[in-house]
């Protein structure tokens, strides 16, 4: 279950936009208004506009002339269908009343236009008596009411998945870490431990001693990375295993930098066969190394156990050029070989092949010259593009023909 406030724009500083997006979704049939609550007489009118609403919220905040940005817009997600508008529309009324909303005005829509059920919250920040309601740490807060609303423990919880990051297997501390952090804690080492913290809150801890003594208990799954091997390669053609960067979403519509890398083989692995893949490196460079987690069989992997990162992100094109190359050159080397094979016999004179015959007989033969196809060994690296010209272009057809002097 995922919260998040939205922070209204500043250049519509007095405006309740959330209105008007919410409502418009229902207009477009992706959405349900679900519950309004505590807007006075508006509650007892029928085929009430997103205008009234606005007009509503925008009166009660005027009692404080201080708050600029008096909109106060929420949304409580959860992953894919596992909760019913209803259920969300309960949590919501909770948790509001547990951030000290529970006497504002509010609305609750829920939206059903993408992947993950959602409903979204409107309000106002000021209370009936003008003043602002408490926003520090609000963030924070959130997930904590939150966590309270479902009835989850947030230490019972952090104990349970930290049980369960030591059910995998790994080799290192890093890949130990990472099986953690994938889950959205932070690992911080003090002492002779880490602490294990999430949302800037403290919530488990670990000796060093019990992860080291897991590693030693680590055995490669040898049959396992061949099969990993085999999917790879029986994928690559429709899944490219080239790098995509990952971008963090930035205000105003400006460019971000790379947070991250995947690929639609990392995607593949990570939906269809339970595989995480986690590329390493900075963000202003290609990955210098990856490390597979994998959930089927709990047991994380170094990216070279199964193959060098080079071939791992070598781009599918690629890839299927050099064999294309390959088997064309194969192709020539064999119809070549047909070739000289016929040409052997129509140069052998009749009756040779009588047993009588000596090796003396042989020196009457037409002196024949033998032939070898040499293919060189290819060497490309993954940095370069390929020279397609080179490959199948004019210049390539060049070079096999014969140069005259024209002079």
């Amino acid at each position: 279950m995922i919260v998040k406030i939205l922070r209204p724009s500043a250049a519509k500083s007095q405006s309740f936009n959330g209105i008007s997006y919410n409502l418009g979704k229902v207009e477009m049939d992706k959405g349900e208004l679900l519950k309004t609550a505590n807007f006075g007489a508006l509650q007892g009118l029928d085929h009430l506009r997103p205008k009234d609403y606005f007009n509503y919220l925008a009166a009660w905040s005027a009692r404080s002339a201080r708050i600029k940005l008096p909109q106060f817009h929420a949304v409580i997600s959860c992953k894919g269908r596992s909760h019913s508008k209803e259920q969300l529309t309960e949590i919501a009324d909770r948790w509001l009343r547990g951030m000290g909303y529970g006497d504002q005005p509010y609305l609750l829509v829920f939206h059903k236009d993408t992947d993950n059920n959602h409903i979204h919250m409107v309000s106002t920040r000021i209370n009936k008596e003008g003043r602002k309601i408490k926003d520090s740490f609000e963030q924070l807060q959130a997930y904590e009411v939150l966590n309270q609303v479902m009835g989850e423990d947030e230490k019972y919880k952090a104990e349970t998945d930290l049980t369960k990051a030591f059910s995998y297997h790994f080799t290192t501390r890093a890949q130990f870490m990472m099986t953690l952090e994938m889950q959205g804690y932070s690992l911080k080492l003090v002492g002779t431990g880490y602490q294990v913290s999430k949302f800037g809150k403290q919530l488990a801890s670990v000796e060093l001693a019990e992860v080291d003594a897991r590693i030693k208990l680590y055995d490669k799954n040898i049959d396992r990375l061949a099969q990993l091997r085999a999917i790879f390669y029986d994928y690559r053609k429709i899944h490219d295993p080239a790098i995509i960067p990952v971008m963090a979403p930035l205000p105003g519509g400006r460019s971000a930098k790379p947070t991250a890398y995947t690929s639609e083989m990392a995607q593949l692995l990570a939906g269809k066969f339970g595989v995480e893949v986690l590329f390493h490196g900075t963000t202003d460079k290609p990955p210098y190394g990856y490390t597979l987690i994998d959930h089927a069989k709990k047991t994380a992997y170094k990216g070279n156990d199964l193959m060098p990162i080079a071939e791992f992100i070598k781009p599918s094109l690629q890839a299927d050029a050099i064999q294309e190359l390959a088997n064309t050159r194969t192709k020539r080397a064999n119809q070549g070989a047909d070739r000289l094979d016929g040409e052997t016999e129509m140069l052998e004179p009749k009756g040779f092949e009588n047993e009588g015959d000596t090796v003396e007989d042989s020196k009457t033969l037409p002196e024949t010259t033998s032939h070898t196809t040499w293919m060189p060994e290819l060497n490309i690296d993954i940095s370069d593009d390929i020279d397609d010209e080179a490959i199948l272009g004019r210049n390539r057809q060049r070079k096999r023909k014969a140069r005259t002097n024209t002079r």
